[in-house]
């Protein structure tokens, strides 16, 4: 599933790493002459480095035409490729095996890094170099492993270090699915943390094969009869196993012989007066205490500075487990002291959770009709996660409850005993708090004070008698600012006892304030601060032009109440074409003396007003924010407008 526009990328580069690869392994195995360590080499590096990899094998180890490799492969800087292959084709098996089982089990990013050092260093030894290159090498295996520890030990410290900055980087900087092994940007991820420590190895590599420390390219022929070639350099008898390698330059002249075809080629120890199947290729090493003690301390600096800086951006101790499958938003500030709970409230809504999928012809807000059980009013409420349109061509991953934005609205009568059951079927726990009524404290709501939260599958039933009468609202109380912020609220409307108390107008239409934040196709839970600023605004769940139009004739009433859903901005709500009259504030209704006219009223969160507006002329009023960022859509204006804004539309007689 495309989830972000990198996931583009993503695929398209895994594909082309598996063609290449495949490429690579056919045109190894069936053309190209040299030992099956380096043919898998290859293969792995390529599978591991995409093009890449494919790049630096048609460029310095591909046979060019028939008995060419030998001359081909003879530059240094080929010979540096082909040890540098080798080194991390096993050592980045050994840390793409690591990083999987740690992120299963979850370590810590800290002891993961620690980890697949040490399985990478121990894989490239003691399987790459000892036990694969002990036909080459000669000896024994301990003596290889000997032999092998310094070169393998420089070239993973300065591979590491260009991998791990890069991987904890990509993998906890925005976007981390790519902790979860399970997901295709991993993959990806590792590719170009290989790459990266590719790069920092090469040169150093480079040095090694120079100074006689390591192998680089080389040369397998086979005779007629199918056999590796008889004649190794300088011999006059027919051995089985054959093999050329261009000569470093350092190692001394008494090693250099003439060889078919005239290939220089590194032939000290090969044995070649006592004819063998397994030829050796003992390295002379040409590099002297002090540059070996200086190359070896800085490749440690090197692995010290790649393991440790990121921990000064980054926080660590966080596992794939807490937070892995996480997308940040664009600007969040992210620092060692970022926590999981944290990332988690934030990050955007997973897209393979949605359930359902509603256009511009689902209203939010509607009435939900009770059934009535023994005299109770019994309300039925669950929990899930949907996509909801906002506008024509925009969607958000919403939280909602009965699949609405904003939720059903609640209404009964002062004195009634309610009961509401709440099923939840969201990724999270969560619970309902009764904003501004008088209840039993053990029915508020909040999770962990008054109730342990409603856990995935569960169903929690709250009952109580209104007791009160007003404008009022519910909402979740469990991750509030990330829950709430994605869509669940609703309205609660509790008609007085006495019916000849209740205010009337000839309209009566409810406005339910709300942010949200989508980019890239990701919604996640707007919030006053860095990366969480919101750049949509909703009335009931829908940003102008898509907002309701109200409509009313000259010298009506419009009853508008007013409730502060949203969690985290307060909104100067406007009416044009005449004032308001202030009625009743938070639930509580004014007397008649504390009413008060005004044009603009500061709509906070979790506030409540109930106003009058009388038509006094006929045409298309506006009701609005009167910040005006709030009345666009995504920072422009369209038809005039956008977000917080809709439109009364009053006409001159009852033909309406």
């Amino acid at each position: 599933m495309l989830i972000q526009p990198i996931d583009i990328f993503v695929y398209a580069w895994l594909i082309v790493a598996g063609l290449s690869a495949a490429y690579v392994a056919w045109d190894q195995f069936t053309a190209n002459p040299e030992p099956a360590v380096m043919k898998w080499g290859f293969v792995l590096i390529t599978l591991y480095m995409g093009p890449i990899g494919l790049l630096l094998y048609v460029m310095a180890d591909k046979e060019p035409q028939p008995g060419g490799h030998e001359e081909f492969i003879k530059p240094l800087w080929k010979q540096g490729v082909g040890s540098t292959v080798h080194c991390v084709a096993g050592d980045a098996t050994g840390i793409v095996v690591a990083a999987v089982i740690t992120a299963l089990i979850g370590l810590p990013m800290w002891l993961d890094l620690i980890v697949e050092y040490t399985a990478g260093f121990l894989f490239g030894l003691l399987i790459f170099q000892a036990l694969f290159m002990r036909k080459i090498m000669g000896g024994s295996y301990v003596e290889n492993v000997r032999r092998s520890f310094l070169p393998e030990l420089i070239s993973m410290n300065c591979m590491m270090a260009g991998m791990a900055p890069v991987m904890i980087y990509l993998m906890m900087g925005r976007d981390m699915r790519a902790m979860l092994p399970g997901e295709p940007l991993f993959w990806v991820v590792m590719s170009l943390g290989i790459t990266a420590g590719f790069a920092v190895a090469y040169p150093v590599n480079v040095w090694m094969v120079s100074r006689g420390m390591k192998h680089g390219l080389m040369t397998v022929r086979e005779d007629s009869h199918g056999d590796h070639d008889g004649k190794s350099v300088g011999d006059t008898g027919g051995t089985k196993h054959g093999m050329q390698m261009a000569e470093p330059a350092a190692v001394g002249a008494q090693s250099r012989h003439q060889g078919p075809q005239g290939q220089i080629s590194i032939v000290a120890a090969m044995h070649h007066n006592h004819p063998t199947t397994n030829p050796t290729h003992d390295m002379q090493n040409a590099a002297t205490r002090p540059q070996l003690v200086a190359v070896t301390v800085f490749s440690l600096l090197m692995l010290l500075a790649g393991m440790t800086l990121p921990s000064a951006f980054f926080n660590l101790r966080l596992t794939a487990e807490e937070v892995g499958g996480t997308i940040m938003p664009p600007g969040m500030i992210m620092t060692q002291e970022t926590s999981a709970a944290a990332m988690l409230d934030m990050a955007a809504v997973d897209p393979r959770q949605v359930t359902a999928s509603y256009g511009l012809d689902k209203r939010g807000a509607q009435t939900l009709a009770p059934r009535i059980e023994s005299g109770v009013k019994i309300f039925d409420l669950e929990t899930s996660v949907i996509r909801w349109q906002i506008l024509p061509s925009i969607f958000v991953d919403a939280y909602a409850y009965n699949g609405q934005v904003p939720g059903p609205t609640l209404r009964f009568r002062q004195g009634d005993r309610v009961r509401i059951n709440v099923t939840n079927r969201l990724p999270d726990s969560t619970t309902v708090h009764w904003h501004g009524l008088i209840l039993p404290n053990v029915m508020d709501g909040p999770a962990h004070v008054t109730q342990a939260p409603i856990e995935k599958g569960q169903t929690y039933s709250y009952e109580f008698t209104a007791a009160q009468s007003g404008t009022y609202f519910y909402h979740s109380h469990d991750h509030v600012d990330r829950q709430q912020s994605l869509g669940l609220y609703g309205a609660l409307i509790i008609d007085p006892a006495n019916p000849a108390d209740e205010i009337a107008a000839d309209h009566d239409y409810t406005i339910q304030l709300q942010e949200w934040l989508v980019r890239d196709g990701l919604t996640y839970p707007a919030m006053p601060m860095e990366g969480g600023m919101p750049n949509y605004f909703t009335i009931n769940g829908r940003a102008y032009p898509s907002t309701d139009t109200i409509k009313m004739k000259v010298g009506e009433t419009l009853k508008i109440r007013f409730i502060g859903s949203s969690s985290g901005f307060i909104h100067p709500m406007h009416v044009h074409g005449g004032p308001l009259l202030v009625v009743a504030r938070d639930g509580e209704a004014l007397t008649p003396t504390a009413r008060y006219k005004a044009d603009t009223i500061n709509v906070g969160p979790g506030q409540r007003y109930d106003v009058l507006w009388t038509a006094l002329k006929a045409g298309k009023w506006l009701i609005h924010c009167h910040i005006s960022h709030h009345t666009t859509n995504n920072n422009a204006e369209q038809e005039g407008g956008g977000g917080l804004m809709m439109v009364i539309d009053v006409a001159r007689d009852a033909k309406i």
